[in-house]
C-alpha cells in the first residue's frame, strides 16, 4: 500500500468536506423530515458560491495579473547562480565554436598518405598551436587537443599500428578531414545559440560556458514573503493544549523556491490586525503570501486589512475544494498578495491555483503543456466545484490517494501529482487533467536553487 493510502480505504478516515460544508449541501434542497437551515444562512453561503471564481478562470486571472505592472527590469546573473531563471536576452555565440580545428578522438594527426614517420613530442589539449606537418609525417595527438596546419586526417588510435621502424600504418581505409572538428562546426561567431524565453537548464549553462560567458542576462526571480498567521501555532515540539505545529513555514518557502520564486523572508505573525497591516504595507516583496486568517471568523483579519490598505481583490474565494477561502489581491502597483487557507492541504490547493500561475508570469516562465491521464478508480466530486486530488502516477494510469482532506498532508506527501476533479466527481477509467508536483518531474535538481 503506498504511504498516502488509496482511495478505496475505510470512509470513515476521509475529510473530504468540512462537516458544515457537508450540512450546507445536503440543506439547500429541499428537504422531508429535517429542519431548514436558517435563510439568512443559506443566503450567506450562495453569496459566498456566486462570488467565489470558477477553477480555471482562477488560474488565468492569476497568470494575467501580474502583467498589468510595470515591466521588470532583466538583471546579469552568474553562470552559478542562473540555474532555472529565464533568459531575457538572445544568448549569442561570442566566438565560433569549436575556435580552432580540434581533434575529436585519441590518436595520430597524419598528413598525405601512409605510411608515416611519427614525431617524438606528442601534441596535448590545451597547448599552443603546434608545428605544421609536412606530408608523410604523424604526431600523436589527444581529444580536444589543436590540430597542426596541414594535418590530413586524424587516425585513431584503434586503427593504427607501427612497426619495426616505428613508422606508423592505417589498418583501415581513412577519409580526409576524419575524426576532425572543424573551427566553426558547431557555430560561428554572432549565432544565436538561444532565443529570449529559454528556460536556464543544466544543459544551457554548460552551452553558456562553452561559448564564453561568465553571465546571463535573465528574468529576475520574484521576491516572495510568507506571513504565517495564527496564534495557534507552535514551531516546535508535540501538538499540546489546543496548540498545533506549524506546517506552512516549513513547506511553504521550498515549494515557492521550486516555481522559481527567491523566498526573501518567513515571519510568523500570529493574530494580530495591526501587526498584518505594518508587514504588509512595509514588504518589499513581488508577491506576499498569507497562511490563515482568509475566511470571516473573529480573527480573521486578511479581508479587513486589504480594505484597509485600498487593495484590488482579483479573486475572492475559488470553486475549488479543498482551498475555497483563497484570495488573490493588487496591493500596489507591482505587488501582489496571494491568500491561502490555513490548513495544509487547502494551503497547498491555493499555491497551485494562484501562485503558481503568478509567479510563472512574474518569472517569464512557459506555462506547462496540459496533460491528462485514466483514473485508476473513481473519485466523487463536489456537487459544485472543482476537487483537487493526490494521486501517484502508475504507468498510464494515476492512483487516487485517501487522505485528501483539507487538513490533512499525509496524501500529498506520497503524490506524484494533483488530479483536476470536475464538480460531480470522475469515474473509473476517466481521463482527467493532472498538475505535476515540483519533485515528481525531476524538478529538484532544477528549480531547488
Amino acid at each position: 500500500m503506498t504511504p498516502g493510502t488509496r482511495a478505496g480505504a475505510p470512509a470513515e478516515d476521509s475529510d473530504d468536506l468540512d462537516v458544515e460544508e457537508a450540512l450546507a449541501l445536503v440543506r439547500e434542497p429541499k428537504e422531508t423530515g429535517a429542519p431548514a437551515a436558517p435563510a439568512a444562512a443559506l443566503d450567506e453561503r450562495r453569496h459566498e458560491r456566486h462570488r467565489a471564481t470558477a477553477w480555471p478562470r482562477a488560474r488565468e486571472i492569476a497568470a494575467r495579473a501580474a502583467r498589468s505592472g510595470s515591466r521588470r527590469t532583466p538583471v546579469s546573473v552568474p553562470l552559478a547562480e542562473a540555474l532555472g531563471l529565464v533568459l531575457a536576452a538572445p544568448l549569442d555565440a561570442l566566438t565560433d565554436l569549436p575556435s580552432f580545428d580540434t581533434s575529436a578522438m585519441d590518436g595520430w594527426a597524419v598528413a598525405g598518405p601512409g605510411p608515416w614517420a611519427v614525431r617524438a613530442q606528442g601534441v596535448l589539449a590545451g597547448h599552443a598551436l603546434p608545428e605544421p606537418l609536412t606530408d608523410g609525417e604523424a604526431v600523436r595527438i589527444a581529444t580536444g587537443a589543436r590540430v597542426p596546419a596541414d594535418t590530413t586526417a586524424v587516425l585513431r588510435t584503434e586503427h593504427g599500428r607501427t612497426d619495426a621502424q616505428d613508422r606508423l600504418h592505417a589498418t583501415r581505409e581513412m577519409n580526409h578531414g576524419q575524426d576532425i572538428r572543424p573551427r566553426g562546426q558547431e557555430c560561428r561567431g554572432g549565432d544565436q545559440l538561444l532565443p529570449v524565453g529559454t528556460l536556464v537548464t543544466p544543459a544551457v549553462l554548460g552551452l553558456a560556458a562553452a561559448a564564453g560567458y561568465d553571465t546571463v542576462t535573465a528574468v529576475a526571480r520574484p521576491r516572495v514573503e510568507v506571513l504565517v498567521l495564527g496564534d495557534e501555532l507552535l514551531t516546535e515540539g508535540r501538538p499540546h493544549d489546543g496548540l498545533i505545529r506549524d506546517a506552512l513555514g516549513p513547506m511553504l518557502p521550498p515549494w515557492l523556491r521550486a516555481m522559481g520564486a527567491d523566498v526573501i523572508g518567513v515571519r510568523r505573525l500570529g493574530d494580530d490586525a495591526k501587526v498584518l497591516h505594518k508587514a504588509l504595507t512595509g514588504s518589499r516583496a513581488d508577491l506576499v503570501v498569507t497562511t490563515g486568517g482568509t475566511a470571516a471568523g473573529p480573527v480573521d483579519h486578511v479581508h479587513p486589512t486589504l480594505e484597509r490598505m485600498g487593495a484590488e481583490l482579483l479573486v475572492d474565494g475559488v470553486k475549488v475544494r479543498p482551498g475555497h477561502p483563497m484570495l488573490l489581491a493588487r496591493t500596489k502597483e507591482n505587488q501582489h498578495l496571494v491568500g491561502l487557507p490555513g490548513n495544509p492541504l487547502a494551503a497547498v490547493s491555493g499555491l497551485l491555483t494562484l501562485a503558481e500561475p503568478l509567479l510563472r508570469t512574474l518569472a517569464a516562465r512557459p506555462a506547462p503543456e496540459p496533460y491528462t491521464l485514466a483514473l485508476a478508480e473513481a473519485v466523487h466530486g463536489h456537487p459544485y466545484d472543482t476537487r483537487l486530488v493526490p494521486v501517484v502516477l502508475r504507468g498510464d494510469r494515476a492512483v487516487p490517494l485517501h487522505y485528501n482532506g483539507p487538513a490533512m498532508l499525509r496524501g500529498i506527501a506520497a503524490a506524484d501529482a494533483m488530479a483536476v476533479v470536475p464538480p460531480g466527481g470522475a469515474q473509473q477509467g476517466e481521463e482527467t487533467e493532472l498538475l505535476d508536483l515540483p519533485w515528481a518531474a525531476a524538478g529538484i535538481g532544477v528549480c531547488f536553487t
